[in-house]
């Protein structure tokens, strides 16, 4: 009997349609509260005519909708659902109701790439170069995430199919990320202040770099992603029992693992590349969808979960813009204060399980 049906949540419980329709329809009036707030705030009804073509009052509104806004809301919807889904993934292979979307290393290696990055650039002596290149920068900066989370995944995938025990491969992607993490910290140790300057920001996660060129790579990465989590649903509720009793009713365990493991890395790694760690999102969410929804069928969590993770990104993106001002803040700062309560209601509702 796993944690999460000691909360009385069954496998064969089928959520209300009210509530779907709920969230998808939270997830709308989210998306255009994030193209009306801002700096420079635009009437819904002038988003809405952006949107189908129109020609708003104000031609300035329909560039800041179009260019700006428009691809960092689409970005952040993406990240996510992304990133819930992993977290979903994760904490139904490996029983975990504490293991997120980066638990296999997948953040440590997007890490290390872009810290070799920053440092070949300062021993190649071209920061100035580096600077000037504007956003070509950043897509270098992009690339070296994604071919560091693709090596870690590869290596991953490798080890997985040796391996029998979730929980082995648990502790080995959590010490491939250790290993990686302090390569990282040597690099660093070596680097400029301005060096060290960039790799911080890129920590600190962002929705509004990624452009429209960039989205074209994104959005099928991550659709992909989301489409073999939906499609593997069967396999994610018979790994809710333990892998005998699993196999006893015919699943091969060894192979699902590995579609699961391709999926959430596939889309933990992707979102990294791209928009930096995204921290919390993908451990909270799939919890607050468990809730809401009352069951522990995938067929209904995956959508559901994606849904609620794409709405909480929207909203935490909202609030790290500070809608009037002309600052943002750290967009991990946000979803850390967003995720650590219901983080910490998860491990005080285990104790008192458990007690």
């Amino acid at each position: 009997m796993t944690w999460f049906k000691q909360n009385g949540w069954m496998v064969g419980d089928r959520p209300s349609r009210v509530m779907a329709l709920g969230l998808l329809s939270v997830l709308v009036v989210v998306f255009c509260l994030s193209l009306s707030l801002g700096s420079v705030a635009i009437p819904l009804d002038q988003v809405l005519t952006i949107l189908v073509g129109g020609r708003p009052d104000r031609a300035t509104w329909g560039t800041i909708v179009l260019q700006f806004r428009l691809p960092r809301a689409l970005t952040a919807s993406l990240a996510g659902a992304a990133l819930s889904v992993s977290g979903l993934q994760m904490q139904t292979l490996f029983r975990n109701p504490l293991a997120g979307p980066f638990v296999l290393g997948i953040n440590a290696g997007a890490s290390l790439g872009v810290a070799l990055v920053v440092l070949a650039v300062q021993l190649a002596g071209m920061s100035g170069q580096w600077r000037q290149l504007g956003w070509l920068s950043d897509l270098g900066l992009v690339a070296a995430a994604g071919l560091g989370a693709a090596i870690t995944l590869v290596i991953v995938l490798l080890v997985a199919r040796r391996l029998q025990n979730s929980m082995t491969l648990l502790i080995l992607g959590l010490m491939i990320g250790y290993a990686a993490n302090g390569i990282v910290t040597v690099l660093l140790y070596f680097s400029t202040a301005e060096q060290v300057q960039t790799y911080l920001l890129w920590t600190f996660g962002s929705f509004a770099g990624v452009s429209w060129r960039q989205l074209r790579l994104l959005a099928p990465l991550v659709g992909l992603g989301l489409a073999l989590a939906q499609v593997c649903f069967k396999s994610l509720n018979l790994m809710l029992l333990d892998d005998m009793r699993a196999t006893s009713l015919g699943l091969n365990v060894q192979q699902s693992r590995l579609w699961i493991i391709l999926s959430a890395a596939l889309l933990a790694g992707t979102v990294t590349a791209f928009c930096g760690p995204i921290a919390f999102l993908g451990v909270a969410v799939p919890h607050l969808c468990r809730s809401l929804l009352q069951t522990l069928d995938h067929r209904w969590l995956v959508s559901a979960t994606a849904a609620l993770g794409a709405s909480l990104a929207l909203v935490a993106d909202l609030i790290a813009q500070m809608p009037g001002q002309a600052i943002a803040l750290p967009l991990n700062a946000v979803t850390a204060l967003i995720g650590a309560p219901v983080v910490t209601w998860i491990i005080l509702k285990r104790q008192q399980l458990e007690g």
